[in-house]
Formats: C-alpha cells, structure tokens, sequence
C-alpha cells in the first residue's frame, strides 16, 4: 500500500494495481492536463491538475465501495475506472472535447480505444493483475448501476471537483460533505436483485439512502454556485471559445490529426497555438483577450439561436466579420448548451421509495430557474471592434435584447 499527499483528503492510499497505473504514461500525462483549463486565467492558483484529481476520485470510490459491499473482483474494476476515468481527456480538457468529439465520434470517458489496445501498457497492467479492459472502459461510460459512481448523477467525480475546485480557486461555494456522501451511497435494485441496499449491481440503481435529500441538495447547490461563479466566468468563457477556435485552425491548417491532437498536454497545445495560430494563440498565452460585443439573456435570444450548432456559430461568425470588414478569426459566437443540472435526476431514497431529486425536492425547482436567468450568449472582437461587431451580431444573430459589454 502507498501513500500519496493529497490536498484536499490527505493520505491517498493506493493498492498495488493502482500504483501500477499511476506510473503508465496514459496517467503521468494528466500531470500536464490542468483541471480548470481557461479558469486559471481568472483564478490565478486555479493550477491543479487532473492527475491529483483522479487519485481524488479513487480515494472517493474506495470509501463508496467499503459501503456497498461488492465482491472483490467487481470491487477492483470499479477502483480502476475510478482512477482511469480522465485519462481520455484531450489538451485543456473540456474545452477542446467538441472539437474531438466531431473528429472522432469519441467523448473524454469514451476511451475503449485506449484500453483495449494490447499494445498499450494501461491494458497490459490491467490483465496482468486479472482486470478485463473493456468491463474498465464500461464502467467509465456509465454503464450500469456501478458505472453512475465514476459518471453518473451521484458520481465521485463530481463530488471531488466541487471540493477541489473550490479549495484551488479559494471560493467558499463548492464545499460537500463528501464522507456523508459516499458512506450514504446504496445499490436499489429492482425485481429478484433486491431493495434498497442490494449489493448485487446488475440491475441496480445507485441512490441516496433515507433521510439524504439535504445531502443531495448540497451537490446541486455547490454545482449551481461553482457554475455562477467559477466555471462559466465570462473571462474563462472568452478565452475557452478564443482557444477552440485556434485548435479548430491549428487542425484545418496543419498536418496533426485528431489521434496525435487528444494526446496533446496543455503546454504542447499552447506552444503549437503560439506557433501556427498567432493571431489568437499569442493573445491567449499573453490573457490579452477579445472583449464582450454582445452579452445577452435567454429570453432575448431566439430559439433557433438558443439551439444553433456548431456550423450555425461558425457561419455567423463569418458573416459578421464580413458585415464589419474583419478577418474571421476576429470575431468569436460563443452559444452555450441550454441551462440544466445534471444532478436534479440524481435518485434519494424518501419514505422507503427511491425518487428523483428533482420530485423529492422544492429546491431543484429554484435552481433550475436561477440557471436559465445566467445563461448568457456571448461575441467577442477585439477592443477596438467592440461596438461595430455588437451592432452586426444583433442583425445576424435576431437578437430583442442589447446586451451588457465588458
């Protein structure tokens, strides 16, 4: 057993599987992957990375499973998709995972690819110490009732973002109790496999065990706030949208492809920005970012705009920086997906019955509100173009509001 030094849980013990995987170069990579990707560039010591944030997710599933009472073997999968589970993230994480997913067909937690390659050392250690690769990988996706601890409405990967997040960034707002969480964590089955508390996972549900709706609402609160106030930062936002944009001309103008991109770190993928894309990845090393031309609400958006797609936002993009005489890496149309909480259909156990948080609780309902009043599309130009781009987007885009500008 090996003890690591963690931030935020203290000791971090690991098997000797774990150990093992530690110190492949699939999970040394994630060294070099920070977590919060273009946050850092508002909250200076944001600088954490996803590999101390794995090792998190493992301690956390090693207390969730002391709980659940699986078997051995079942016990070691779920351990290892734990640790595992960010290993298919590109460079800078979340933010360059579209341009992966249209390239590929593969989001970050789909990573078969990886692990059932046999001439990847990952797979290698996982069958040497009796591990099926491809049961790691489902786990990982989701699958089944033990696959929602690694991803899932209740995972541990949430849980420790939030904490971790929060504790780098210095805010108050992304704190959960995280041992009440795990030790509350039950299997719900359903037909022959059981109730509340079955330990078999085959058709099993995982849920909050009686009396744990605060519990639950405590995730969804931090999620709500960390979203106001640290993952959808507009400063984070104009870089993240100012960076996709680069690596979207980084791979139409040179010879990488998407195989050699998502095996990038954040450093590698900066220098070849800096280097091929200068106009935007010089500005993005030096934080000299584009400003806010439009800023507006949901409710002046259209639904077709709410809704456009990645080709809809690279079309406007062209045709206001024509309206305007700009070149189009000048002008950024940065639409989010429409507002939601993933953690309101999170399942707590209340008088005997599994429910969905969102019927369990009068909270979801405000939060739920509070998200759709943040939403916020933005365009971004350089400074000097600020007011020229607003005017064009507002006609593109058939925007009835006149947004806030930075």
């Amino acid at each position: 057993m090996k003890a690591i030094k963690d931030s935020v849980h203290g000791h971090v013990r690991l098997g000797d599987l774990a150990t093992e995987l530690v110190d492949t170069p699939a999970f040394q990579r994630l060294r070099h992957i920070k977590q919060l990707s273009t946050v850092r560039l508002v909250y200076p010591s944001a600088n954490h990375t996803r590999f101390e944030h794995s090792l998190g997710v493992y301690h956390l599933a090693r207390g969730a499973i002391d709980g659940l009472g699986l078997d051995d073997d079942t016990a070691a999968h779920v351990r290892a998709a734990a640790l595992l589970h960010d290993v298919g993230h590109g460079p800078y994480g979340h933010q360059t995972e579209g341009i992966i997913r249209r390239a590929t067909g593969r989001d970050h937690d789909d990573i078969a690819w990886l692990l059932t390659d046999a001439d990847r050392e990952v797979c290698q250690v996982l069958e040497r110490n009796g591990l099926d690769p491809e049961r790691v990988a489902s786990l990982i996706a989701g699958e089944g009732g033990l696959g929602a601890l690694v991803s899932g409405e209740l995972d541990v990967d949430r849980m420790d973002y939030l904490v971790r997040d929060a504790h780098h960034t210095g805010v108050p707002y992304g704190t959960v109790d995280t041992g009440r969480l795990v030790n509350e964590l039950r299997l719900a089955g359903d037909g022959e496999s059981g109730g509340v508390g079955s330990s078999d996972p085959g058709d099993a549900e995982l849920v909050l065990a009686e009396g744990n709706v605060p519990t639950a609402e405590s995730l969804l609160v931090a999620r709500s706030l960390m979203n106001a106030v640290v993952y959808r930062h507009h400063v984070s936002r104009v870089a993240g949208a100012m960076l996709e944009r680069a690596s979207e001309r980084y791979l139409d103008e040179t010879d990488t492809d998407a195989a050699d991109f998502r095996r990038m770190a954040d450093h590698d993928l900066l220098v070849a920005l800096r280097n091929e894309v200068p106009a935007l990845g010089k500005r993005i090393e030096r934080r000299d970012l584009y400003k806010r031309a439009v800023w507006v609400g949901l409710e002046d958006v259209p639904a077709g705009t709410v809704d456009a797609g990645h080709a809809e936002e690279r079309a406007a993009e062209r045709e206001i920086a024509e309206a305007v005489g700009l070149d189009r890496e000048e002008v950024v149309v940065d639409v989010p997906s429409r507002p939601g909480l993933k953690e309101s259909g999170s399942t707590v156990v209340v008088d005997g019955v599994p429910q969905r948080l969102e019927d369990a609780s009068e909270l979801v309902a405000g939060l739920r509100s509070a998200e759709r009043r943040r939403w916020t599309l933005g365009v971004y130009c350089p400074a000097e173009h600020v007011d020229a781009v607003g005017e064009a987007a507002r006609d593109v885009l058939g925007l009835r509001g006149i947004g806030a500008r930075a």
